[in-house]
């Protein structure tokens, strides 16, 4: 019997991001380089400052190295023009970030349809796929609900589900229960990492909360634009 080949879902060979601020330059990242494989679920961590964003928001194709190749799910993002990277984002990485980013003057079924409307997709199609991810994430009930009819754990499920709509390979989160109280923190933590695991999706995700960072199998500690330490499993 032959044995799966493990595919690489994100690869990184000497990634520099430098900023200019007040005439300042500033080194976020210094020369990374890193791989994760297909499924894997990994946590970032790192003081403020280490460089834990930058790396985020350049796998997530939201930012551009200065200098170095970027691959996600075999593709060479870092090459790419705006136009094909914004594409590729919208169809292939899911987004969570602490700042939930919902549009208040959508109800949470349009929010969650936003990234198959961006692609072009039927709306009665996409309708009904929103739906069944809403109830995935136990918001069955609050379809027509507006952002700010929410709670806090609430708008965060909806990002959760919109996250998926695309059905990615990849999510991306950073500081995802930032914002909310310990209790409804260990809750979308469980349901993130359940939803994670049942769809054979690949991780990364940043935080400062060492305990959520305990509960992913793999840690890259952040350091001063560095990986300091790299505890991914290959």
């Amino acid at each position: 019997m032959t044995l799966a080949t493990v595919q690489t879902a994100i690869e990184l060979n000497g990634v520099f991001k430098e900023y200019t601020i007040d005439a300042t330059r500033v080194e976020a990242l210094r020369g990374v380089s890193l791989k994760i494989s297909e499924g894997s679920m990994v946590a970032v961590t790192g003081k403020s400052g280490a460089g834990k964003s930058t790396l985020l928001h350049i796998i997530g194709t939201l930012d551009r190295p200065t200098t170095g190749e970027v691959f996600v799910n075999g593709v060479d993002v870092s090459s790419m023009n705006d136009r094909a990277l914004s594409q590729f984002r919208n169809r292939s990485i899911g987004f969570v970030f602490q700042m939930n980013n919902l549009l208040p003057e959508f109800t949470a079924v349009e929010n969650v349809m936003m990234p198959g409307i961006i692609a072009g997709h039927s709306r009665s199609a996409l309708r009904e796929r929103a739906k069944t991810l809403l109830a995935a994430v136990g918001l069955a009930g609050r379809l027509e609900h507006k952002p700010g009819e929410l709670s806090g754990g609430e708008q965060q499920r909806v990002t959760i589900a919109r996250a998926l709509m695309m059905a990615p390979p990849l999510l991306v989160a950073d500081e995802p229960t930032g914002n909310l109280d310990r209790k409804t923190s260990l809750m979308i933590q469980d349901l993130l990492i359940d939803l994670v695991r049942s769809n054979g999706m690949t991780l990364l995700l940043v935080t400062h909360d060492l305990e959520l960072a305990a509960r992913l199998p793999s840690q890259i500690v952040m350091e001063d634009g560095l990986v300091a330490r790299d505890g991914v499993t290959h």
